[in-house]
């Protein structure tokens, strides 16, 4: 359980001693984290995983120097104290995150670790009009740089050009087999074949809001169906599409988007005003779907228009022709 913020202490409040076991304590958090970037990274990304691996082991040595200089100025017992117990103290992710975040995410967050640490120690030492104190602190925060400087050394020695492009294709191929496809589908899906069932409705009936409640539930309905379908039909571990429930969640929510498009214009009273928008939206729409196909699934945009406009045309007949007979 955390401290409270009342409970905590204050970082002006602190000893030289406890900063410098506040420094062994964030160094120790620091090394575990970038382990467990590495093991994160390990299968997939394997040279991006050599470079945490480095900077864990660095983290390491310069712990060692910090509980050597610890041993010398107060003894062997260092004082147990975290970032947690610090009010104001820069804060980490938890380590569970690691499993949710993509690979230049990761890379980022590593970025941010060093750098904000550094900033930290340097306005500490600007603070205090204590010698030792601010020597200790700066100190601290060319270490913290040096960690930076570090990292870029070790991307240049396991992480060349042409490795890390291998690893942003692999990260961009993960990132279109658990998003962009399942979500194109849904897109797709809730799109066309919410068409039929919405203008069959409007023409029948014109009633705006009948129609808007036919829309409505049809959309909500696809999306759920597809969510659930795309979450239980693989759970991506052969074909290494990802998350099932990421899948779901955006197979889910594009497929009812996609639906709601032309189903919100039925809100507006008079029903050729949001026939026509509808009309103009559908027509968004699946020009939309046609450039995203050629624009992450490599599909050629004559090709990708002629299906989905030619399709979208003959769905959206149909619905015409039925609600109008």
């Amino acid at each position: 359980m955390l401290p409270s913020l009342a409970s905590r202490r204050r970082f002006a409040d602190l000893s030289e001693q406890e900063v410098l076991a506040l420094a062994i304590s964030s160094e120790e958090d620091d090394s575990r984290i970038y382990r467990s970037y590495a093991e994160r990274l390990r299968a997939d990304y394997p040279a991006s995983a050599a470079v945490f691996d480095g900077m864990a082991a660095e983290e390491d040595r310069h712990r060692q120097r910090l509980i050597d200089l610890h041993q010398s100025r107060f003894g062997d017992v260092i004082p147990l104290i975290r970032r947690e117990h610090v009010a104001g103290f820069y804060a980490r992710r938890p380590v569970w995150l690691a499993k949710t975040l993509s690979l230049e995410a990761i890379r980022g967050e590593a970025q941010a670790m060093e750098q904000a640490a550094q900033d930290f120690y340097n306005r500490a030492a600007a603070r205090t009009q204590d010698a030792a104190t601010r020597r200790l602190l700066g100190d601290l925060a060319a270490a913290e740089a040096g960690h930076e400087r570090h990292a870029g050394a070790l991307s240049d020695t396991h992480l060349p050009a042409d490795a890390r492009t291998d690893e942003d294709k692999t990260a961009q191929r993960k990132f279109i087999l658990t998003w962009v496809q399942p979500g194109l589908a849904g897109l797709m899906d809730g799109s066309v074949s919410t068409l039929a069932p919405i203008f069959a409705t409007a023409f029948a009936t014109q009633d705006t809001w009948t129609t808007f409640l036919v829309g409505t539930a049809a959309s909500v309905g696809a999306g759920i169906s597809m969510g659930f379908t795309e979450a239980a039909h693989d759970d991506g571990v052969l074909s290494g599409r990802g998350s099932p429930w990421k899948r779901g969640l955006a197979s889910g929510l594009m497929t009812t988007l996609g639906g709601m498009g032309h189903a919100l214009p039925y809100l507006i009273p008079d029903f050729w005003t949001a026939t026509t928008i509808a009309m103009i939206v559908v027509f968004v729409e699946l020009w939309a779907i046609a450039w995203i196909q050629n624009r992450y699934m490599e599909t050629p945009f004559l090709r990708a228009a002629l299906q989905v406009v030619l399709g979208g045309a003959l769905v959206f007949a149909a619905g015409a022709l039925i609600g109008g007979g």
